[in-house]
């Protein structure tokens, strides 16, 4: 049996009700132990996340590892214990049910992020493993995904997705950053038909280029497109990677593989599961979450990477300010607006702003305390994605499991009422 022990690396994840969210956003099926104070992560000496400790059925430690993509080496010692105690007749086989906690929905679940058009918006129905389309008034104009997680290709209602984030519009074509599937999709808007264009549904730490379908990918979360060339936050490889879609071939464009805060030409520089995207001019922007940062990226190939806002891996906090005084908090989208970024500063619950010249940071919206207040003293709650069009800001309110809009004239804000948006049963 798996116990998760979740030892907390941000203040917003030590609160026992954001990690119930986390649990439910992310479908966790195993007990997980709040461990804030870092009682257990000591106990075991662990020196990062994660960290895997195998213990046998008598109690004691049969091996400790650190670090990603390391199942192989596990499930052979696993198989080795469990023949191993067999004989001795100390495998216990009964199934262990846990009562799985359920937060329902009766219209979006946990959305991740949103893509907007002057008529239309495309939301990342996350929990739902679908895509939403609305129009501003939030009337459903069509639903991509049958709700069941997959990696399904072909028309709106037989096509699946696994929680599914980054979106972005060319024309009558959406691309999406189908997150657990580790794959790019391509919606048709005219024919409604869902294709892969991107990875091949095995998860890879690698830097593998080559052509698209075939190179497996790692945790994509957000997707821009420029002309030809579709740019991805590689979360789980932290790097941007570049796909060319005249030629169908993909690989790594900035960051070279390390989970560290360094800047410099765009190969050696390096990211902390880059998770949103936004272009101004010459430049994309990325929010750079595990450093709480924000990273400037020259759209040249033959350019440099360099920091915004962020100083490393365990620096963070809710303070505006200028350059390296300033703190955000797991920041997960940003998006651009007048020459300046929006941020969605997710753990600190608020939308930040952003003057990427100066490197001046403001609170915009938001007083730091979760909720779902509208009007003129909003509140969200671990906002994740944002989408500017006609003055009005959209957005991705994800635990409140809501599309919020401010207009940005007066920073008053409404919730979106979405309309007959079909329901997923759930067992």
């Amino acid at each position: 049996m798996v116990i998760g022990v979740h030892s907390a690396k941000f203040t917003n994840e030590k609160d026992s009700d954001n990690i119930r969210k986390a649990v439910m956003r992310h479908e966790i099926r195993h007990p997980v132990v709040n461990d804030a104070d870092f009682k257990i992560f000591k106990a075991f000496n662990a020196r990062g996340w994660p960290h895997f400790v195998l213990i046998d059925p008598e109690g004691n430690i049969a091996g400790q590892a650190g670090g990603e993509g390391i199942y192989d080496a596990f499930e052979k010692a696993i198989a080795k214990i469990v023949e191993t105690f067999d004989k001795k007749g100390k495998i216990d086989r009964r199934e262990i049910v846990f009562k799985v906690e359920e937060e329902r929905t009766p219209q979006l679940r946990f959305p991740g992020k949103i893509a907007a058009t002057a008529d239309l918006l495309f939301i990342s129905d996350t929990g739902h493993h679908r895509i939403v389309v609305t129009d501003h008034s939030g009337q459903v104009k069509e639903v991509f995904g049958s709700g069941t997680p997959g990696l399904q290709d072909g028309d709106a209602a037989s096509a699946r997705f696994n929680q599914p984030q980054g979106l972005c519009v060319r024309n009558q074509e959406l691309f999406i950053a189908d997150t657990e599937n580790h794959v790019i999709r391509r919606i048709d808007l005219k024919e409604k038909r869902v294709s892969t264009i991107a990875g091949n549904g095995k998860q890879v730490y690698g830097e593998k280029s080559g052509e698209a379908k075939s190179v497996p990918l790692n945790s994509p979360w957000d997707v821009l497109v420029r002309g030809e060339t579709l740019f991805i936050a590689m979360a789980g490889n932290h790097a941007i990677w570049a796909l060319d879609l005249s030629t169908g071939t993909i690989g790594p464009f900035a960051g070279d593989g390390r989970e560290t805060l360094q800047d410099g030409p765009h190969r050696q520089a390096s990211f902390n599961q880059p998770s949103g995207l936004a272009a101004l001019g010459d430049k994309l922007y990325v929010a750079d979450s595990e450093v709480s940062g924000i990273r400037e990226v020259d759209l040249n190939p033959q350019g440099e990477t360099r920091t915004v806002v962020g100083t490393g891996l365990f620096d963070f906090g809710d303070v505006d300010g200028v350059g390296d005084a300033a703190r955000l908090q797991h920041v997960l989208h940003v998006a651009a607006w007048e020459g300046k970024l929006l941020v969605a500063d997710a753990y600190n619950h608020k939308i930040k702003r952003i003057d990427p010249k100066t490197r001046r940071v403001e609170t915009f919206l938001g007083d730091g305390k979760r909720g779902a207040d509208d009007g003129d003293q909003p509140r969200f709650n671990e906002p994740s994605g944002l989408a500017v069009v006609g003055g009005k800001l959209f957005v991705a309110d994800t635990n409140n499991h809501a599309i919020r809009v401010v207009d940005l004239a007066t920073r008053k804000v409404t919730t979106l009422a979405i309309k007959d948006l079909p329901a997923i049963p759930r067992k």
